[in-house]
């Protein structure tokens, strides 16, 4: 039986918005594509089948959406003033979490894809290399690549305040 879609929004919420943060960076644009991600789940919500896996559906549908705002940013320009933003549904990350996003997206593409997809949206090497392209094992590699990266500039100390020394 499938769940309701509060439930799957509840559940999953915080999976999705840590893969579009993922790959967009923390900000507005992650936290667009997070709730047009919900917005598009919610129209085809009805014809999921129940025996579908919400969360890898989900994640696709924000891999999608991600997509469209990093198509969207090379077609507009970008605005001059700062506006105040009101808080992510997860919160704005700060501090510590802030390096830690940073580091992430330091990385190369496809090592911050897998990292996004396998590591922080749970898919499968399988599904991840179907998303980006590739075979499961390379999958891997560039996952244990991502990873290796990460421990060496996060514990290295090169990320301080979110920015790279």
């Amino acid at each position: 039986m499938k769940q309701p879609f509060e439930q799957a929004v509840e559940r999953h919420g915080g999976t999705v918005l840590r893969v579009c943060r993922a790959v967009l960076g923390p900000g507005p644009d992650a936290d667009d594509a997070w709730s047009e991600t919900f917005v598009a789940a919610l129209r085809a919500w009805p014809e999921l089948p129940a025996d579908a896996n919400a969360e890898a559906w989900l994640v696709r549908v924000a891999r999608r959406k991600a997509i469209d705002v990093i198509r969207a940013r090379a077609r507009h320009a970008l605005p001059a003033a700062d506006l105040p933003e009101r808080p992510a549904p997860g919160g704005d990350p700060g501090g510590e979490e802030r390096t830690v996003w940073a580091a992430v997206a330091a990385l190369p593409e496809r090592q911050r894809l897998v990292v996004a997809y396998h590591y922080l949206g749970g898919l499968p090497h399988a599904e991840t290399a179907a998303l980006i392209g590739g075979s499961a094992a390379a999958v891997r590699r560039a996952a244990a690549d991502g990873i290796r990266s990460l421990r060496r500039a996060y514990g290295a100390g090169e990320y301080t305040n979110g920015a790279p020394r």
